[in-house]
């Protein structure tokens, strides 16, 4: 019997050992309890890369004093978990971040934010800007300057402006899981803006001439990087559909290696085309704004383009004066209907989906 009783005791502190070892194996690691990021996995062929692009965001002005009442976050309404759940987040800030008081004369509207507001950039996630636009050197060079070097201390990577051509032809890289992201930043805005033999930006007319120069920057990049973009502050105000000359130019873009043309500018979103699988955004309206809204037009409306690269694009309908929020009810139906009528305008079809508006990049 004692014989029995021993084994029987020597069987259970072995299960116990058993036992504590596997409850040992599954305490978290330190980078998880710690809040960081684990080791990126093995990048998979047919795994995507989930890229948000937003039109403009313009931080600057009103948005000053909108900022120091409610604070960073405010602004972002209920979107923040939209731009958290992305690879890569890139923007237009049409706004400098400058201290600098003298403004660029003649101009009906100089924007300039409070270089600390970067903070709410980074509130957002936000990975890239592009600096090819017509506000950037709205409190002259020193302006320009002062905005790239809080962007620089702030992590956010940048192009389309600089202190040299150069400088401002410069794509950014940026490595996602395994993959390298490069984006050109042009514009066909402030033509006396371009950076030759002065600081501006990198500008090109949306001819035959600026084809060459935007084939030119391509070639110099597309065989250095997985995934290229291309990203346009052009074009005028209020379009909702880019003329035949701007179809030919993106299209053509395409075709020199580009695997995404990104636009903004005209404060309206207009309609999205695939073409030979590649997605152009023609334009992707604003996202962050003080300005004043068209009945019409409604210049509020836009979207979260979110790129799950190659496979599909997914619409998220919100609206933007002050702060950023999702659409609902009969307002986010009429945005979604206006995006399927000027898609299906480009040849696009769009799905109505629970998530948000999709497009398959076939």
């Amino acid at each position: 019997m004692e014989k029995y009783l021993f084994i029987g005791i020597i069987v259970c502190i072995i299960v116990f050992m058993m036992l504590l070892t596997a409850c040992v194996s599954y305490i978290p690691s330190e980078k998880i309890k710690e809040g960081k990021k684990p080791q990126e996995k093995e990048q998979h062929p047919n795994e995507t890369i989930s890229i948000v692009f937003t039109g403009d965001v313009m931080i600057g002005r009103l948005m000053n004093d909108v900022i120091a009442e409610k604070g960073y976050i405010w602004i972002w309404g209920d979107i923040l978990s939209e731009l958290e759940n992305a690879d890569l987040r890139i923007i237009n800030l049409e706004t400098t971040l400058t201290t600098q008081k003298e403004k660029w004369t003649p101009k009906v509207f100089n924007y300039k934010s409070n270089p600390e507001n970067v903070q709410a950039l980074k509130m957002a996630l936000i990975d890239y800007a592009s600096l090819a636009n017509n506000h950037i050197l709205d409190y002259r060079y020193s302006g320009l300057t002062e905005t790239i070097k809080v962007l620089d201390d702030a992590g956010i990577k940048h192009a389309g402006a600089g202190k040299t051509l150069e400088q401002a032809k410069k794509p950014a890289i940026l490595e996602v899981r395994g993959k390298r992201i490069g984006i050109i930043s042009i514009t066909d805005n402030e033509p006396g803006w371009k950076a030759n033999g002065k600081p501006g930006t990198n500008y090109i007319r949306i001819n035959d001439a600026g084809l060459e120069e935007i084939k030119q920057q391509i070639s110099n990049v597309r065989s250095k990087v997985d995934i290229l973009i291309v990203s346009a502050h052009w074009g005028p105000n209020m379009k909702l559909r880019p003329s035949r000359e701007f179809q030919d130019f993106a299209r053509s873009v395409i075709d020199t290696g580009a695997d995404i043309f990104h636009g903004h500018s005209s404060h309206v979103f207009q309609g999205i085309e695939i073409y030979n699988n590649r997605p152009i955004l023609y334009d992707t309206g604003d996202f962050i704004d003080d300005y004043a809204v068209d009945p019409v037009l409604r210049n509020d409306w836009s979207f979260i383009f979110k790129v799950r690269y190659p496979r599909e694009i997914v619409l998220i309908p919100i609206i933007t004066t002050f702060q950023t929020r999702k659409a609902k009810g009969s307002e986010k139906e009429d945005i979604e209907k206006r995006m399927i009528q000027l898609s299906d305008e480009l040849g696009t079809s769009v799905e109505v989906t629970e998530e948000g508006l999709v497009i398959k990049l076939r």
